[in-house]
Parts: C-alpha cells; structure tokens; sequence
C-alpha cells in the first residue's frame, strides 16, 4: 500500500510547536505549516525579557535530546539564553520559512475528515490534522485593582516588561511573589531606588545555586557528544526522583520541605520571617527555586509589604491600611490564564460541537493530548499534563513522539479520522481524580493548579508514568477510527506501535 502524505497545521511556534515541527520533519512529514501570532519563535522565553529571569530546571536537562547544547553559560540558564536556543533551532531545522509570523487561528473547524483554518489574516486552508502547542503560561493576568489607570506612572505586566523604565534610583512595586516576582526582586534590588514587594501569598523558596558553567566543561561537551546525553540522563533520574515528592507522601516530601524551612531560617528579623513564612505545606503551589531572594528581600531598599492593596491613585498604591506608597513604576507579576489552553481559537469538532461546551465543566483530555468530539486533533502541554517543576521540553517531546504515531498510522491508511471515545476520557479522568488526593498539590492550598472543580489540573503521578503512557500502544476501545482501509482494525494496528530508537544525538552547529 502506498503511504499517505498528511498535512499538518500547527498552532504555535514556541517551545513546543517547535518540537513537534522537527519531529514531523525527521519522519519526512514535510506538509505543514506552524501559525505564530507573534513576530518570532520562542513563545514564553520571546515574550518574557523582565530582569532576572533565568528557567528554574537545570539547562542541560531543559533541551531537546535532538539538539543538544554543549555552550550553556549557567546551571540555570537566563531567559534570553534559553530565546537564542530555540531561535538557533528553527534556524538550523528550516523551519523559519514554515512559520507564518503575525498569524492568530482564528477558527478551525472539522468537517469532511478534515481540518478547515481561518486566521487573522484573512488565510484559510485546509488540513488533515490540527496540533495546538499554545503553551500553559501565555495569557497574561492582569488585576482589576481600582484606579490602576489613573496612575500617573509606568505599570505593566511583568510579560510585557517596558525597557524604556531605567530602574536606578527609582520606586518600584512589584506585586505578586511567585517565580516571576521574586526572581523580577532579585533582578531590581541592585539598582532600585526602593523595591517594594507586595504579597498577597508567601512562597516556599527552595534554595539552589547558580554556578556557571567552566570553559573546559563547555569544550568537553563539544568534543565530546555522549557526555550531553549522559548529563541530560542523569538530570532525567534525578528529576524523576525528585517529583515522586509531588505525587505520594514519604521521606523525599518530608526532605524538600525541611530543606525550605531551613532556607527561610536565614531570614534574620524574625517578624520579616514571620510573613514570608506560608501556611501550606511546601511544593502544594509551584515550588520556587531561587538562592539569591531572602538575600535580596533583607536588603535596606527593599520592603515586604503584606496588607492589600485597596485602590491605585496616581501618586501610588494604597493598601487597605490607608498608607500611600509612593511609586515611580508598578510591575504586575500577577501570573497567567493557566487554564486557556488552545483558547480563544474557535473550535467546532464533529457534529458542530464546540470546545467551549465540551470543556463546559473545565478544560480535559485524554491522555493529555486528545479530546473526544474533535478527531485529528491533539495538544501539546494540554490538560493534565506534567507541568510541575519539570522540563517541558522532555514532555513536548513525549507528546509530539504519541502524536507523530498516530499521523505514521494515517499515512498507512489505517483510519481517515481518530478521537478518544468520551467513555475513555471519563475512566481517564476517574484515574487522575482518584490519585490527587495523595498529592501535595491537594493539600490544601490556592494555585494556578487548580481547575474549575476545585481539584488540581495536573499529572498526579511521575514524569516517567505519563512517558509511559503516551509510548505504550493504546487501547484500541478508548478510540474511535473512522474511514480508511484498516478501519475497525485497530487491535492489529496496535501492534505496529513500536517505541522509537533514541533520538539523542547532536545537530552540526
């Protein structure tokens, strides 16, 4: 039988949208195209540039096991580090005259076993499969504090950093004190006039160092290529180790949060201690690693400020309090819509269904990557995934590899079309729901984790279960095949569901 040649519209050129891009090109997939609303690659690591931004997963661990890097310059790498990285990727793939840049999905919607596209831009097309790699954290959240427009100064999220602020000698707020807000404190505390920090919520702060990276270690890597495998093997273990923390009470739980308490221990004033101490256990919101913020936090020029906020005036921030603090500049590190998912693309699956009624009761998804009602499509960092302190590059590629099968099995003409059943989304939700209450993301605590029903939106069990899960042959009755030659077959096809051979070599720079 002669292969079929599938289409493939990818929506989002960031981290992931990327990833799978190079793996439909390593599989001589060449019909597709990726639609970035931006101006160029990067997503996340395009949009944030704030002060003091580095990625909290070890460098050589956050890569592509296809394109390896021998010349990262830290542990933890900066953000405009990380941009380059995969700037240099769609460049060394080809994949920049793929990409239409300034291109927002506006619509798409299945019918006739295939995929209809309208974008922003006018353009419609049609595909065969339709991949979201929107990302989780790109909507910005802004608060709706009273009288925010009437400030007289610069204010802005901490997504949309304004370059033209020179921080030297000036007031600055920054409110919110997740990832983003204590590494924008430990970015400013230098060279601001006066920081101050509102928190709304403390953090448990999980101390690690940033050393840089030698000359010879660099060299090494370069001359050397299994010793970039072996490195990102080693941070794979000892990753997988460290989340089991996450999804099952026991003595790595018990270590993780000892080591936060002693952290916070170094704080000196005891009542600056006090209200940087939180009330939940450790790891239950999005642990934070940073070992420079209590540092920065004690400094004379910075000051923690815990009452609300109440109302903007021009001059400043009011706190319920009735004090004014003066500002020159507010920076609004109040996180994202982590739950918009593919979202605000309208999208019509079979039968005129919409995902906003299918996801009426909270965004899911089978597997993490499907959902019933809405055939040939798949999302990359969708529902349930594994996001927690984890590299994402490692679950992109897991899911691009699942999705990948699936198009191979397409193009044997297996099937015209393929979804989840629902009756498979619900035993795989009743799966997720069931093992969240052993979690630390469940006991008790308000996150971005947290879904429309109150539970936590995440992969309750390790990295290595989900990768598992996605590279094992499915279960021919959670789908539903139509069409194609091999139609109801699919207990045969499952057998040809082979893992593939590792993929980790490196790309000529």
């Amino acid at each position: 039988m002669s292969s079929r040649n599938p289409s493939v519209a990818i929506i989002g050129a960031g981290m992931s949208g990327l990833c799978m891009a190079i793996r439909l090109l390593q599989a001589g997939i060449n019909r597709f195209v990726i639609y970035e609303k931006g101006s160029d690659v990067g997503g996340t690591w395009r949009d944030n540039t704030y002060p003091g931004l580095y990625c909290d997963v070890p460098s050589r661990f956050y890569q592509y096991t296809f394109a390896p890097d021998p010349d990262w310059s830290r542990f933890f790498s900066p953000g405009e580090e990380i941009q380059r990285y995969f700037s240099g990727v769609a460049d060394r793939y080809g994949l920049r005259g793929r990409i239409r840049f300034g291109t927002e999905v506006v619509s798409a919607e299945f019918a006739g076993d295939r995929w209809h596209i309208r974008t922003s831009t006018g353009e419609e097309s049609t595909v065969d499969f339709l991949v979201s790699a929107t990302g989780v954290l790109h909507h910005p959240r802004s608060p709706d504090f009273p009288g925010l427009e009437s400030f007289s100064g610069k204010v802005f999220h901490s997504a949309r950093w304004d370059h033209s602020l020179d921080p030297r000698g000036k007031r600055i707020a920054v409110v919110g004190t997740g990832s983003t807000g204590v590494q924008i404190v430990c970015g400013l505390a230098v060279t601001a006039g006066r920081l101050e920090l509102f928190q709304r919520t403390a953090q448990w702060i999980f101390p690690a160092p940033n050393p840089r990276y030698t000359t010879v270690g660099k060299r090494a890597h370069r001359s050397i290529p299994w010793l970039s495998r072996l490195a990102y093997m080693t941070y794979r273990a000892l990753f997988e180790a460290y989340t089991k923390a996450f999804t099952k009470p026991g003595l790595r739980r018990r270590f993780i949060a000892a080591v936060c308490r002693a952290n916070l221990r170094t704080v000196r004033d005891p009542e600056l201690r006090r209200k940087l101490t939180p009330d939940y256990q450790p790891m239950c919101k999005r642990l934070v690693i940073s070992g420079e913020f209590y540092r920065a936090v004690q400094r004379d020029n910075v000051q923690l400020v815990t009452d609300r906020i109440d109302h903007i005036e021009p001059r400043g921030i009011v706190t319920d309090d009735g004090e004014l603090h003066e500002l020159d500049a507010i920076v609004l590190a109040t996180g994202f819509d982590a739950h918009a998912y593919v979202r605000p693309v309208r999208l019509i699956g079979r039968d005129g269904l919409t995902l906003e009624e299918a996801w009426q009761d909270g965004p899911r998804a089978h597997n993490t990557v499907a959902v019933p009602g809405f055939p040939n499509f798949f999302m990359l960092m969708g529902p349930h995934s594994p996001v927690a302190n984890y590299a994402l590059t490692a679950i992109a590629e897991n899911q691009a590899e699942h999705i990948l099968r699936w198009i191979r099995r397409w193009q044997q003409g297996e099937f015209d079309s393929v979804a989840p059943t629902p009756q498979a989304l619900e035993r795989f939700h009743a799966t997720l729901r069931t093992a969240m209450p052993a979690t630390v993301w469940a006991s008790g605590c308000d996150s971005w984790y947290i879904g429309q029903d109150g539970l936590p939106e995440v992969w309750p069990f390790t990295p290595a279960e989900h990768r598992k899960l996605l590279l094992s042959p499915p279960d021919p009755a959670d789908y539903e095949l139509r069409g194609g030659t091999g139609a109801g077959q699919a207990v045969a096809a499952t057998a040809r569901w082979r893992p593939a051979p590792s993929r980790f070599r490196g790309v000529p720079r």
